[in-house]
């Protein structure tokens, strides 16, 4: 194994270690400087967890030559080795970096002219003979790249910062919204603290008001150019992929073989063997995968990154194609997203839910405890419990209008029907109102939009404080399931509650008991056919002559009891059936015996929430994903924002968002579950608004501040600026 003297420090402590690669060499870059990279080299960085586990990236600077990016990607794979081979490995080029990368430098990434070539050094001094000028583009994804120090660089629609060495100017163009002012602020207080070590002072400066400093330093001002549109690629889930076999790499001639495995995502997890090497080809959207299967020969294992860019130059896609190199155990969300079954090793029981795995460090997985509901956010979110369900409940069915529903048959639920519940609940001293807007899977297009309908119309006569939550049959949130106080959401798979609307039920039913990770239990009615069964739940099967109620080995007794009023419904004396020894009546009511979920601990994915942010400010309406771990001060308030905690959708309506972007959201939100690669559809999609927000939804974010928009951000921003460290 190759060992380099900088690799006796290399991922021994939990964080962020930057090379740059001088003279066919590694260099350390000072941390002061992490963040800054000279467009003219190549680098190494290695991202450490403190579980441990490592990401190594290789970034590539436009002018970096041919000798240092093969330096890099040797240093990559030597250092891959070192750490044993577990890394996920990342080749990252200029401008088009991955979202992994752009999360470690949350107060944007600068990029400089020059590079070691040209006598460039990364050093922290006091030298403050500095005179240059950077161009800051993004809202999530913050870039500030060196550009010529003339006027004739500058647009009417962007931030710049004048750096002066001793001053440091933010120059804000008169079309540049306030978010993007907000982001900018935050690279001049990046040079002032590290690169300057506090000494520069910070200015802001409008279009039209610059002070003489920064006349001088650039010359008379000419009328400045216009704003150009940031077109950005659409990054909603429509992902196409195709996924290859590697044989054959060899390294000497740069040759391999692959062979098609699938054409067309989603894949299923089976399709990735052991013993072999894959490519997922992601590259219509700019993404290249290479999977390790942990039983790859050697040779094939460290030749990975290498196959990844011998395919990109095979298959004609541009040179800017990411590529993540991946062992087995250590997939990425964005590669696991495109398999519709994808299983992690050693993951809890129970319905999907979003682990928070090192992106909230300090969300452990939280046992849920009504009792502790209203102090505990994080368990709130994690949960989807804002609070025990025992608020207020009312029901209405869609008929064209609203229609209420006999409180006597509340938690019955018809696949043939629409209805609202407005739930209504005292939350600090306040009263806090949540519309449930249910939809059957057999109900009518006219009763969906009239349901879509008297939701907002509901939510208008409530001034728009509610909550709003539109939710698909079979996919319903804990917190709903809580509302019928000790019984079960029943849920009927057709027919109506009208009268005389039960639809003639089929002569032999069939209903799955489970409980959630909040205790809540709900009887969803399944096709009778014994492949419906669970080791891990109840079932209740009624025929025309008899009454089974089936435990399986790993179901609770609070299963067991709500089973009991599934029994009370149909009516009948239950005959009770343990799993395994089931009488044969039973197996011939379900069409016979056939195989069925037998897993002890049916594993779910593990996925981190991922935040969005809807904006129509470029002229069209794209979506961008938040890089890094998200805080508070993400949610952009002139944006729509969507929070993907897996099992469930927020959209999120900042103050100052406009009708576009509210407007385009939901169906934005809708698409994006729709076309999601693994295959989830109908998840509950919950609408709300700026300073409404449940614990349900800020309990995915670290320390929640509910005043934080009582005061002016850019007033804050400001108030830093003045504030010399």
């Amino acid at each position: 194994m190759v060992s380099h003297k900088e690799f006796a420090t290399a991922g021994k402590q939990p964080g962020l270690q930057v090379w740059r690669i001088e003279n066919l060499d590694l260099k350390p870059v000072p941390q002061a400087l992490h963040g800054s990279f000279y467009t003219g080299d190549a680098y190494l960085l290695l991202y450490t967890t403190s579980a441990p586990s490592y990401n190594i990236h290789m970034w590539l600077g436009d002018e970096c030559s041919q000798d240092e990016s093969g330096a890099a990607a040797i240093f990559a794979t030597q250092l891959d080795d070192f750490l044993g081979g577990g890394p996920v490995q990342y080749r990252e080029l200029q401008n088009t970096e991955s979202n992994t990368f752009l999360g470690y430098f949350k107060s944007g990434i600068k990029y400089k002219l020059g590079g070691v070539a040209s006598g460039f050094q990364h050093v922290v001094t006091n030298d403050m003979n500095v005179k240059r000028l950077l161009h800051v583009k993004g809202r999530r994804a913050i870039r500030a790249t060196e550009v010529d120090m003339s006027w004739a660089s500058f647009n009417k629609g962007d931030c710049f910062i004048v750096d002066l060495g001793k001053d440091v100017y933010q120059w804000c163009g008169s079309e540049c919204n306030r978010f993007e002012k907000l982001k900018a602020s935050n690279v001049c207080i990046d040079i002032r603290d590290n690169e300057r070590n506090g000494r520069a002072k910070l200015h802001m400066v409008e279009e039209g008001e610059e002070p003489q400093a920064v006349i001088d330093a650039l010359g008379p001002k000419p009328t400045i150019a216009p704003a150009t549109d940031d077109i950005k690629v659409d990054t909603a889930n429509k992902k196409k992929a195709a996924l290859y076999m590697v044989s054959d790499i060899s390294d000497a001639s740069g040759t391999m073989k692959v062979s098609v495995v699938a054409q067309a995502s989603p894949f299923k997890q089976a399709m990735l063997s052991p013993d072999e090497c894959y490519i997922l080809d992601n590259g219509v959207d700019k993404n290249i995968f290479v999977w390790k299967g942990p039983k790859a020969n050697m040779a094939e294992r460290k030749a990975a990154m290498s196959a990844g860019q011998q395919f990109i130059k095979d298959k004609g896609y541009s040179n800017k194609t990411q590529i993540q190199v991946l062992p087995a155990g250590a997939e990425t969300t964005m590669f696991k997203q495109f398999f519709s079954d994808w299983k992690d090793k050693d993951q809890t029981t129970g319905p999907s839910k979003a682990y928070t795995i090192g992106k909230i460090a300090t969300v452990e997985q939280v046992p849920f405890d009504a009792s502790t509901l209203h102090n505990n956010k994080a368990m709130a979110a994690q949960h989807g419990m804002v609070d025990d369900g025992k608020g207020k409940v009312q029901i209405w069915r869609v008929e064209g209008e609203k229609v209420p529903v006999d409180p006597s048959s509340y938690g019955h639920f018809y696949g043939g029907d629409c209805y609202l519940i407005l739930y209504s609940y005292r939350l600090g001293g306040r009263e806090q109102h949540i519309i449930y807007t249910w939809q059957g899977l057999k109900c009518t297009q006219d009763e969906l939009a009239a349901s879509a309908f008297l939701t907002v119309k509901l939510d208008d006569s409530m001034g728009g404080s509610p909550v709003q939550v539109r939710v698909t049959q079979g996919q319903e949130p804990s917190h709903l399931m809580s509302l019928f106080q000790g019984k079960p959401m029943i849920i009927h798979s057709g027919g109506t509650s009208r009268k005389g609307g039960q639809s003639q039920t089929g002569s032999t039913r069939l209903f799955h008991i489970r409980q959630s990770s909040s205790r809540a239990t709900r009887a969803v009615e399944v096709e009778a056919s014994a492949s419906n069964l669970n080791t891990n739940d109840v079932f209740v099967l009624k025929t025309p002559s008899a009454l089974f109620v089936w435990r399986g080995v790993g179901a609770s007794d609070e299963e067991m009891d709500a089973a009991k009023h599934v029994v009370g419904f149909l009516g009948g004396n239950p005959s009770q059936v343990s799993e395994g020894k089931e009488p044969a009546d039973f197996w011939s009511a379900l069409g016979g015996k056939k195989e069925y979920q037998t897993s002890k601990s049916l594993q779910q994915m593990i996925n981190p929430p991922r935040l969005f942010g809807c904006s129509n400010k470029t002229g069209r309406l794209t979506v961008e994903e938040v890089p890094g771990d998200f805080t508070q001060s993400d949610l952009a308030t002139d944006d729509v924002m969507l929070l993907d905690t897996w099992d469930q959708i927020f959209i999120w309506v900042g103050n100052d968002a406009n009708a576009e972007e509210r407007n385009g959201a939901p169906k934005i939100a809708k698409d994006y579950v729709d076309t999601d690669p693994s295959g989830r559809r109908g998840l509950p999609i919950t609408t709300i608004k700026q300073g409404a927000e449940p614990p349900t939804f800020t309990g995915w974010f670290q320390a929640w501040d509910p005043k934080m928009w009582e005061t002016d951000p850019l007033g804050r921003i400001r108030a830093r600026f003045s504030a010399q460290s």
